[in-house]
C-alpha cells in the first residue's frame, strides 16, 4: 500500500520524542531541518520534564509540551490525547519509538503521522519509517524527514541558553580554589563524565579512580576535574574525593546537584575538553562542541557516539559474546590516558576563568 500524500505546508506540527537527555539533543538537527522545510508552520515539540528544559531557547519551535505520566505533577494519558486533539494538528512527527506515542498521535485525530514502524505500531501511521540499528540516532530522525521528501542538509549540534546561566556559572567558578591559586591557573578545565543511569554502561569505581588521579597527576600542566550531574552523581563523585591524596583533593571540583541543564551547558562550554561514558551528559558536551573522549562499552557506537568530528571513543576489546555488565570493565585505564594524551597535551584554551 502507498503511503498517503504529506500536505506541502502542513500549519501546525508536532514532533514527540520525550525522555532522555542525549534524545533530547539529537533531535536538534531534525528540529532545524523540519524548520527549514516548513518556515511558516507552528511547530511543537511534546518533551519530558526534565530534558525538555535543553529546548527552551530553541529557534526553530513555537511551543513545548510537558509529558508526565509519572511522579509529581503527572497526569493521565487520556489527558494528553484530549489536549492534542483540541490543538488540531494536521501533522505529527512521531520520534519516539513507543506504540504509546503513536496511539497518542493517532487517538488524538492528527491526520499525518510520520514514525518508526518498531513495536508492531505501524498501523497507528500514515507513514511508516524504516529504524535502522546501524545508523547514528540523529540520523534516523532525519530519516522521518527524507520520508516525507522534506530537504535535509546537515546535522550538527547547537545549544542555547542566555545571561542568568552565565551570571550562575561566573558565580559557580568565582567560589572555585583554582581562581586564587597560582598552582592551578592557566591549567587545563576537563569534564568527568563517570556515571551513568544504565549499570551496563558504568566503569568500574577502581577504574575511575584510577583515572581520576592519573590526571590531577599530569605534570606538564595542572588539570582540573570538573563533575556535573544530580545529587545521586554528587555521592558517587564525593567517595572517590575522599580516596585521593590530599593535595589532589582541590583540583576535583564536584558541582553535582548545583546546576540546571541550561546552566550545565554553560558550564560546560567553558571546559577544554571532556572525558567519560556513554550518558546525556556526554552528548551535552559535544552540544557545546566540547571534545569528549567517550567510553563504550555494550551501547552501539555506530548508533549512540558524540555527534560531531572532535571526538574519540574508547571501545571495549571485543562485545561479541561479552556479558553487556563485563563489558566496560574491559576497558583498560591505560587505554583511556593513551586517549587523554593528545588533549592533555594541548595549551589550555583559558575559557574557563573568563568571568
Amino acid at each position: 500500500m502507498m503511503p498517503k500524500s504529506f500536505p506541502a505546508q502542513p500549519q501546525k506540527i508536532l514532533v514527540m520524542r520525550y525522555r532522555f537527555i542525549g534524545d533530547t539533543l539529537l533531535m536538534i538537527p531534525f528540529l532545524r531541518n523540519l524548520r527549514r522545510a516548513y518556515p511558516e508552520a507552528a511547530i511543537d515539540v511534546m518533551v519530558g520534564p526534565d530534558s525538555g528544559e535543553l529546548l527552551t531557547h530553541c529557534p526553530y519551535i513555537n511551543h513545548l509540551i510537558t509529558f508526565n505520566t509519572r511522579g509529581n505533577n503527572s497526569r493521565s494519558f487520556w489527558s494528553y490525547v484530549g489536549e492534542i486533539r483540541s490543538k488540531g494538528y494536521d501533522a505529527a512527527f512521531v520520534l519516539k519509538r513507543s506504540f504509546s506515542s503513536a496511539a497518542l498521535a493517532f487517538l488524538a485525530g492528527i491526520p499525518n503521522r510520520v514514525g518508526f514502524n518498531t513495536e508492531g505500531r505501524g498501523v497507528l501511521l500514515t507513514h511508516r519509517v524504516l529504524y535502522r540499528q546501524d545508523a547514528h540516532e540523529a540520523q534516523c530522525f532525519l530519516d522521518t524527514l527524507r520520508e516525507v521528501n522534506a530537504p535535509v542538509t546537515d546535522d550538527y549540534l547547537e545549544s542555547w541558553w542566555t545571561e542568568a546561566e552565565e551570571s550562575r556559572v561566573r558565580e559557580l567558578f568565582l567560589d572555585n580554589p583554582f581562581n586564587d591559586s597560582n598552582e592551578n591557573v592557566g591549567g587545563q578545565h576537563v569534564l568527568l563524565h563517570l556515571v551513568s543511569s544504565n549499570a551496563t554502561k558504568q566503569w568500574p569505581e577502581t577504574h575511575c579512580l584510577n583515572l581520576i588521579k592519573q590526571l590531577l597527576s599530569w605534570k606538564k600542566k595542572p588539570v582540573n576535574l570538573h563533575c556535573l550531574g544530580t545529587e545521586g552523581d554528587k555521592r558517587f563523585y564525593e567517595k572517590l574525593i575522599t580516596q585521593l591524596p590530599e593535595e589532589l583533593q582541590p583540583r576535583m571540583h564536584n558541582r553535582c546537584g548545583q546546576t540546571s541543564l541550561l546552566e550545565s551547558l554553560a558550564y560546560i562550554k567553558r571546559m577544554d575538553w571532556s572525558v567519560g561514558v556513554d550518558c546525556g551528559t556526554l552528548h551535552m558536551a559535544a552540544a557545546v562542541d566540547v571534545p569528549v573522549i567517550a567510553l563504550f562499552g555494550p551501547s552501539s557506537v555506530e548508533k549512540w557516539r558524540p555527534l560531531g568530528d572532535n571526538h574519540t571513543v574508547v571501545q571495549a576489546p571485543s562485545r561479541l559474546g561479552a556479558a553487556p555488565d563485563k563489558m566496560m570493565a574491559a576497558i583498560s585505564v591505560d587505554d583511556v590516558i593513551t586517549a587523554c594524551t593528545p588533549y592533555l597535551q594541548q595549551a589550555p584554551m583559558a575559557t574557563a576563568l573568563k568571568t
